[in-house]
């Protein structure tokens, strides 16, 4: 293992560039997008796992003759799996490093998703879903920690935001997927073709992924150890507001997720075709926020700036969603209420990818644990929203649109109240506490095992 660079210079967290390769390089450039392609598919599990499944909710609560809010549980179990496997996984690959903790969690996730195919009823439906969700927590918890290994300040941000046109595509391609395949097969279907996506993306991390924490800069503790990492964290006011803001915006993000198969397809009679169509324009939407984020804000404008700005949008399209499904502007028709879904996933583009970074610039020992903590947050705030958009039944949206606008306004209030962004406490400078300069992207040989 290669010996740890010295301190770069102030600026060098805006030129890091990937593991192994020299700036301007033909090479740096191939390893660059390598490690997009492979981070960006392993932060897609989790829209690959659920909206791949989206368009089937209706025929599944036909198939299995159970009530809409059951079959929701198959979505909360899987966002719940997410989140408490990465309060496992990450300590563990701060432990054992990257590359085991995840080949392990992606076999065992090849595994559930088979399962899941063959399931006989609703309540193992949800056993399964709950599995397969632990199971893939590994990919989401380690490809941020290995994001946070390689890079910093201003350019893990607009990684974060290059990592978004990749995972983005999933959201965007996996409902028209899913509506595709429901044309010649059922629900069970979808499952089958996960099973296949998720033994292809564990091949390319066994032949592609090296290892990139080196062996003196992990934890030799056990839980007790991870427990104290994790105490310390959260005692960190502002890393506590970045996390708890970008978990309630995902639980508003997740609240579209749940509800909008119902909203667009029940109430206003789209087919699941057209659901699919309108679900991948809002996630094309979200693609190009994150692209103006990374490509246009980040360096430019501050984190904290755009991060605020993002969260005031999705206060004002989650009020306009929850006015118009109250009937209080009058008959709406689809159009109206896509308009206004639209821009709240937009407004994701900005939010969630600052949120991270903001967060994890607070920390650089201890990347796998923190990263759990974002995701975990995050995964559980969602798993909660889940159920509570389809309290109602199937044939009203403003469980969904309250549910937002809840989530929106609490992750708005723990920035303002929590990150203080306009102090230099909450802004990027802090990153700097937890030891040293800003740390360059390394060259590191991977390891194999």
């Amino acid at each position: 293992m290669p010996e740890r660079p010295a301190p770069p210079t102030p600026h060098a967290q805006d030129t890091a560039v990937p593991s192994g390769t020299a700036p301007g390089t033909r090479a740096a450039r191939r390893a660059g997008l390598l490690l997009v392609l492979v981070l960006g598919a392993l932060t897609a599990t989790p829209p690959l796992a659920m909206d791949m499944y989206l368009p089937s909710l209706p025929e599944v609560t036909r198939s299995l003759h159970a009530p809409a809010a059951t079959v929701q549980l198959t979505l909360t179990a899987c966002l719940a799996g997410m989140a408490l496997g990465q309060l496992v996984v990450g300590p563990m690959s701060d432990r054992w490093g990257r590359r085991r903790p995840l080949l392990a969690g992606l076999a065992v996730y090849v595994a559930a998703t088979a399962l899941c195919a063959v399931a006989p009823n609703v309540e193992t439906l949800v056993a399964f879903r709950l599995a397969q969700g632990l199971a893939g927590a590994a990919g989401i918890v380690i490809a941020r920690a290995v994001v946070r290994d390689l890079y910093d300040g201003v350019a893990m941000a607009r990684f974060f935001s290059t990592l978004m046109l990749v995972s983005g595509v999933a959201p965007i391609v996996a409902p028209l997927i899913g509506g595709q395949i429901l044309r010649v097969t059922d629900w069970r279907g979808v499952f089958v073709v996960l099973t296949v996506v998720g033994a292809v993306l564990a091949a390319v991390v066994w032949a592609k992924l090296p290892e990139t924490l080196p062996g003196a800069d992990r934890h030799a503790g056990g839980a007790a150890a991870a427990a104290r990492a994790m105490r310390t964290l959260l005692a960190d006011l502002p890393f506590t507001g970045y996390m708890l803001a970008g978990g309630f915006a995902f639980a508003a993000l997740f609240a579209y997720i749940s509800a909008s198969p119902f909203v667009i397809q029940e109430i206003y009679g789209a087919s699941p075709q057209t659901f699919s169509l309108l679900f991948g324009l809002n996630s094309v939407g979200l693609v190009i926020a994150g692209q103006i984020n990374g490509k246009v804000l980040v360096g430019r404008v501050s984190l904290d700036k755009v991060l605020g700005a993002g969260l005031t949008v999705t206060v004002l399209a989650a009020t306009a969603l929850l006015l118009m499904s109250t009937g209080v502007l009058g008959p709406v028709g689809l159009a109206s209420v896509a308009t206004a879904l639209f821009v709240l996933m937009s407004a994701m583009g900005f939010t969630l990818p600052n949120a991270q970074s903001l967060a994890l610039l607070r920390t650089r020992h201890t990347a796998g644990s923190a990263s759990a903590l974002l995701g975990t947050s995050s995964f559980l705030v969602g798993a909660v929203a889940s159920p509570l958009v389809g309290i109602a039944g199937e044939r009203t949206a403003v469980p969904m649109a309250i549910v937002q606008l809840a989530g929106a306004l609490v992750a708005l209030a723990c920035f303002v109240g929590m990150c203080r962004p306009w102090t230099a406490r909450g802004n990027t400078r802090a990153a700097t506490e937890d030891g040293g300069a800003p740390i360059r992207a390394k060259s590191r040989e991977g390891e194999k095992s």
